[in-house]
């Protein structure tokens, strides 16, 4: 299984609401439920008016369109990282799944995913 990296410093964060989230911007993924407004963007882009915010995230995709019907993609990943002891913020897609780590473990997460057979893009 091939894991991309991206190029970009993520930021983490919460609002009170849409208005100025500027979905022309580059990477922007968006969470909305009962409870709260999620996004996750480029620390660039992180629109005024947050109520939290957590910056310092890099983040790695799984390359292709992942069918529903595999099982247990994301937590063989997660299980990796989580024995190496770091954490993870995830997100899904319709197409894939992408993993953020705090940019002081990136790369140790990269290495030992690729100690653990997968390739690195």
């Amino acid at each position: 299984m091939v894991l991309k990296r991206l190029p970009l410093d993520l930021s983490v964060c919460k609002l009170a609401d849409a208005s100025r989230i500027d979905l022309g911007k580059e990477f922007y993924f968006i969470g909305k439920t009962d409870e709260e407004l999620s996004l996750v963007c480029g620390t660039k882009d992180v629109p005024a008016g947050t109520t939290a915010r957590d910056d310092g995230w890099k983040a790695f995709r799984i390359e292709g369109v992942l069918d529903f019907s595999l099982i247990g993609i994301l937590s063989k990943i997660s299980g990796v990282l989580a024995d190496a002891g770091i954490g993870i913020f995830a997100v899904s897609t319709y197409n894939t799944d992408y993993v953020l780590v705090k940019a002081e473990n990136f790369e140790k997460a990269l290495a030992e995913l690729e100690k653990a057979g997968y390739e690195i893009a």
